[in-house]
């Protein structure tokens, strides 16, 4: 399938370009700013679909919304009416066609044309009313006030906020480009009012707070909740702006003559991510937990850990190595170490389902 995409050097536009080429039936053909009337022509002469997100939001005359979105889609459906063939088109508009404002205005004028060209070619029309997207590529102090505080943050830049209370309505760009993929696959019947979502609802000042506490994370270590919805897509949104100089960061080691002990993560309820190394013939450990549970995985060297019940004093041991991943899980009540038998150093990854807590450790010496 050959998919136009008006504005495709545009923050959706790239997005969407990106994920139709890691598909093998799709070659998009690209329409720009730099595009003229007779290319225009001759690309829409070979399309099979359209996604149309080209438009003007930040002009510096009003009037360039009516040339930007309604003129410019007017002439779209004319070039397409000329090909005699039902081609389908998503288009992206925006909620503020819901408002009595230019912008608006211009948006529900394309929405007509394109429901005029629905209706006299027979073609499949997604109208989207879209929220205000955020994601990576958007640019800054343009597309999105998200993009902007993700930026600012990122570079140690101040963020200003005139109303924190105001509440924004927001869609990702990749659920956006999901749906669009979704509509090249089965269009509707005509013209319809489509959605892309999940659509989420947060005050500028949530946003901006919950933007500030993803920059914390590298001092303190403890992430925020970044596994699923909304707090997902705005943390892919904010590592994105990082600057390479930031793609890395460092963490403290603690080093004695065993080896050493790196933290590496803390989560806020489900413990935290460590590693620790030993020197051969070296044992560490030799302590309980009436609560705290730990995993082991030693991924480098060969070791033995050995368990005993505090109270029967039953015993256990197993042999580990790197060769073969295993994980060692610790009981509460157990006593246990570890000792690197081999001739190399070993290399342990370590979870606790907690944050150590200096005021209640819950860890008491006891020799296994």
């Amino acid at each position: 399938m050959k998919v136009l995409i008006t504005g495709a050097d545009g923050f959706i536009g790239k997005n969407l370009r990106v994920a139709l080429s890691e598909q093998k039936d799709f070659e998009v053909l690209p329409v720009t700013r730099a595009t003229d009337e007779l290319e225009l022509a001759q690309v829409i002469a070979k399309a099979d679909a359209v996604v149309h997100l080209a438009g003007v939001n930040r002009p510096q005359d009003p009037a360039e919304f009516t040339a930007g979105n309604a003129d410019f889609t007017a002439r779209l459906c004319r070039l397409l009416r000329a090909t005699a063939r039902a081609i389908p088109v998503a288009f992206a508009s925006s909620i503020q066609a819901e408002r009595d404002n230019a912008y608006g205005s211009s948006k529900r004028a394309a929405e007509r044309h394109l429901t005029d060209y629905a209706e006299q070619s027979g073609a499949g029309v997604g109208l989207y009313r879209l929220a205000n997207v955020f994601g990576k590529w958007s640019r800054p102090n343009y597309n999105s006030a998200v993009a902007t505080f993700c930026h600012n943050t990122a570079h140690g830049l101040p963020i200003r906020v005139d109303d924190p209370a105001a509440q924004v309505r927001l869609v990702y760009v990749d659920d956006v480009v999901a749906e669009f993929l979704r509509f090249l696959s089965e269009p509707p019947q005509g013209a319809a009012m489509l959605e892309a979502g999940p659509v989420y609802t947060a005050t500028v000042g949530e946003i901006v707070r919950q933007i500030e506490a993803f920059g914390v994370v590298r001092q303190n270590l403890v992430t925020e909740r970044v596994g699923e919805g909304f707090v997902r897509a705005l943390y892919a949104t904010y590592v994105s702006y990082l600057p390479t100089e930031a793609f890395s960061y460092g963490v403290l080691k603690y080093g004695d003559p065993r080896g050493v002990f790196v933290e590496m993560l803390k989560t806020k309820d489900s413990g935290q991510f460590s590693f620790f190394t030993a020197h051969p013939g070296i044992t560490r450990g030799g302590h309980y937990h009436h609560s705290k549970t730990e995993k082991f995985l030693v991924i480098k060297g060969t070791a033995r850990f050995r368990f005993r019940h505090i109270l029967t004093n039953e015993r256990y041991e197993l042999d580990t190595s790197g060769e073969q991943p295993v994980i060692v899980e610790t009981i509460p009540g157990w006593a246990h170490d570890i000792t690197n038998t081999g001739d190399d150093e070993m290399v342990v990854m370590l979870w606790a389902n907690e944050i150590f807590d200096r005021t209640r450790p819950d860890t008491i010496s006891s020799p296994v």
